[in-house]
């Protein structure tokens, strides 16, 4: 058995797929509601101006495409992993193109480079962001995983939705 098929990451992988998911369905049926989300091994949280009954709606509707065989809705093109895999990416490039410069005037001549490859490296991000994502930090199989609670928390304006998951 793998790292990523033990009990706390498998059950963060599902959840993170799962909120994906969510996020895919709300954004057809909310469009012009901008959401978010994080997940851990508990459950998730969906961040939006959204009533309890939209979000219900829009998790046991993911929830059900994921078992219909619907795994792309794992993945998400705004996903962190794809914001930390273009930062690195870009970091690793510009720092490979400056590496071996000594003095700050080799520093300056090599800056076009850098930036080329550092461009370099976020047009390389999005493919291997979304290959990070299936691969490592979401599932779209979502086994056994079950929905336990959706709890709305209100902080001022502020409105977010705990999801509960179990299995």
């Amino acid at each position: 058995m793998s790292l990523l098929d033990r009990s706390a990451f498998s059950r963060l992988r599902r959840n993170h797929g799962l909120e994906h998911a969510s996020i895919h369905v709300l954004s057809r049926t909310h469009p012009r509601i901008s959401t978010a989300g994080h997940s851990d091994p508990g459950g998730f949280w969906l961040l939006g101006e959204l009533s309890t009954q939209a979000v219900h709606d829009a998790v046991e509707e993911a929830l059900a495409r994921l078992r219909a065989g619907e795994h792309s809705l794992a993945i998400h093109p705004n996903c962190g992993t794809n914001l930390v895999t273009a930062s690195v990416t870009a970091g690793l490039g510009g720092a490979f193109a400056l590496g071996s410069a000594r003095t700050d005037r080799e520093r300056l001549e090599r800056l076009p480079l850098a930036i080329l490859f550092a461009m370099g490296g976020l047009l390389l991000a999005r493919p291997l962001g979304t290959r990070i994502q299936q691969r490592v930090t979401t599932s779209g199989e979502p086994g056994d995983l079950r929905i336990v609670e959706i709890r709305r928390s209100q902080r001022g304006r502020f409105t977010a939705h705990r999801v509960v998951t179990a299995g």
